[in-house]
């Protein structure tokens, strides 16, 4: 698979560019390791587009083996996205996924991009890139139990002053991209608690710190600014919380050298903002 053009001019103009680096240097079949790791694990994060082309990123979560591999490309999930979430209904036909496998408490993780569809109350996704990633930015956290997040629903066009509050405090977040013809990729975000900077009800910044210089998520960025991000409360005390709306790279790099260690800035304008409460986990952090 060649890389495509977004990820090319990131990665020239970030000095990485090599061979088999971003989606160029993915495979498609799932080893046994891979599904030896699936099956251990309670937190899967997908994203799609809705039905109006918004894209979203959604957690799914269940007990030990609720994820697992059926064959070389398809890993299923026994759960869809429940009535409430942006992505309910949104895999009714097969349709561009992404998905991020993740444990934090070995700070693994894996993607698995394709096709998904839901069948019955199960999701499958049939994967056209499997990769693992390094454990850079990821807290370490253990499953403490299941819980099931208190408030009401919200849904609005900006975040209220609550909802900033805890983006302030966040130190990890989930973000879903996509290119037309390239498909959907869910990545992780993370960093000190602050680093997610909520200027106001509608505009969120961070900063980019040096990954595996794949740059999959800044390529798709640069070609379609549309895009979903998630929040989740680790604690469990409160609902997930999505937004949707559209993201830009700032390569100023005297805005940049306010945060040591980044190599560019994010810029994030909210379209839409939906917190449903449901079942959840609640993490313990690892010291």
């Amino acid at each position: 698979m060649a890389k495509h053009p977004g990820e090319v001019y990131v990665q020239r103009r970030s000095g990485f560019d090599r061979d088999g680096l971003g989606s160029a240097g993915m495979g498609v079949r799932l080893p046994e390791v891979a599904r030896r790791f699936l099956t251990d694990q309670r937190l899967l994060v997908i994203g799609g587009a809705d039905s109006a082309g918004a894209l979203w990123a959604s957690p799914l979560y269940g007990p030990p083996g609720f994820v697992h591999a059926d064959g070389e490309r398809e890993v299923i999930a026994e759960t869809v996205p429940a009535a409430g979430d942006p992505l309910h209904g949104a895999f009714a036909a097969p349709s561009p996924i992404g998905a991020l496998v993740l444990e934090p408490a070995t700070r693994r993780r894996m993607r698995v991009n394709g096709t998904g569809h839901d069948q019955g109350d199960r999701l499958v996704v049939t994967a056209d890139q499997i990769f693992a990633n390094c454990p850079k930015h990821i807290t370490p956290r253990e499953v403490r139990g299941e819980v099931h997040a208190s408030p009401a629903a919200a849904v609005g066009d900006r975040l209220s002053a609550g909802q900033r509050r805890f983006i302030a405090d966040a130190d990890t977040f989930f973000i879903a991209s996509s290119a037309d013809g390239h498909g959907v990729d869910v990545s992780h975000r993370g960093g000190d608690p602050g680093f997610v900077l909520a200027r106001d009800a509608t505009t969120l910044s961070w900063p980019e710190y040096r990954g595996n210089a794949m740059y999959m998520t800044l390529g798709n960025l640069h070609l379609q600014p549309r895009s979903g991000l998630l929040f989740v409360d680790w604690t469990g005390a409160r609902p997930a919380l999505r937004l949707t709306g559209r993201a830009s790279i700032d390569w100023d790099p005297g805005r940049v050298a306010e945060h040591p260690g980044a190599e560019r800035m994010i810029d994030f304008v909210v379209d839409r903002v939906v917190e449903t409460p449901g079942p959840a986990l609640a993490w313990d952090t690892v010291s």
